[in-house]
């Protein structure tokens, strides 16, 4: 995880939110420059996620039925998955995260739905971001290394991009992280 000041996060964008009780699905948008075969890959394979997602997976996301831990960054606790939709190289489904990709100018646009408590559904949607950033880099050639949880808390543009997605969203940003960031 690096955030040794060469990455600033750009501003809010490509995010919106449904709203529905106290989950509300955060859904972001991002055009990448890469094939789909090729971002497919690294939305699935352990060894490209542990790159930029914002947790570990025990194994491949790439096929429906199968099962996988998931360890978010930010805790300590392991998830086991259930993969229900793996359609190569459009459709991924598991936990509450929802991918669709789609061909686009010989890159992919890429979309993002995930269910998270509404009260820090801003820190989600810049953690996204971030992540999304890592993504391309990582595709790119150029990686940056994972950068989530607390280390995401540290860069310089979080509070801003927090705000940003907040007020996007009418939300009060959180002022403190969920019980579990604050002891990762």
């Amino acid at each position: 995880m690096r955030t040794d000041g060469e990455y600033v996060p750009g501003p809010a964008s490509g995010a919106q939110v449904r709203k529905d009780g106290e989950k509300w699905t955060l859904i972001l948008v991002r055009e990448l420059r890469h094939s789909p075969e090729k971002v497919w890959q690294a939305l699935t394979e352990p060894a490209d996620l542990r790159e930029w997602a914002p947790f570990v997976a025990d194994g491949s996301l790439g096929t429906a039925g199968s099962k996988v831990n998931l360890t978010w960054v930010a805790t300590a606790a392991t998830i086991e998955t259930e993969v229900t939709r793996a359609d190569a190289p459009s459709l991924l489904e598991y936990g509450d995260i929802r991918w669709e990709l789609e061909g686009s100018g010989g890159g992919t646009h890429l979309t993002l739905w995930h269910k998270i408590d509404r009260r820090f559904i801003s820190w989600g949607a810049a953690g996204w971001h971030i992540s999304f950033d890592v993504l391309e880099r990582h595709l790119a050639g150029q990686p940056l290394g994972r950068i989530a949880g607390a280390e995401a808390m540290k860069l310089s543009g979080w509070r801003r991009l927090t705000a940003e997605y907040a007020k996007q969203f009418g939300v009060e940003a959180p002022n403190r992280p969920p019980k579990a960031t604050q002891e990762a």
